[in-house]
């Protein structure tokens, strides 16, 4: 498992210790590929959150990939605020087999 974020890794590497994430969580400086899916949040372009500009956010989301590297699934949601449950990523995990 690892996550992708448009965040800066200073913020990632903060974020995962504050929040004891030791998967790896990947920088996407200026969303490149963010965009190459096709999942930046446009409607966030040129807004702001403090002094954060929300500018490259994508649409959360989690892809599941096999082995060889081929997309299998795909779980999106329109709203960061609401994220899967552990329990929903585990069974649309087991449903590719």
């Amino acid at each position: 498992m690892v996550a992708v974020s448009y965040d800066p890794i200073e913020t990632l590497k903060s974020f995962a210790e504050a929040s004891g994430i030791t998967y790896p969580l990947l920088s996407d400086a200026g969303s490149k590929t963010i965009d190459a899916y096709g999942i930046r949040n446009t409607a966030m372009d040129g807004k702001k959150f403090g002094a954060n500009d929300l500018s490259g956010v994508p649409h959360p989301g989690t892809y599941i990939i096999d082995k060889e590297g081929v997309i299998q699934k795909k779980l999106f949601l329109e709203r960061y605020q609401t994220r899967h449950t552990t329990e929903q990523l585990l069974k649309a995990a087991k449903s590719v087999g």
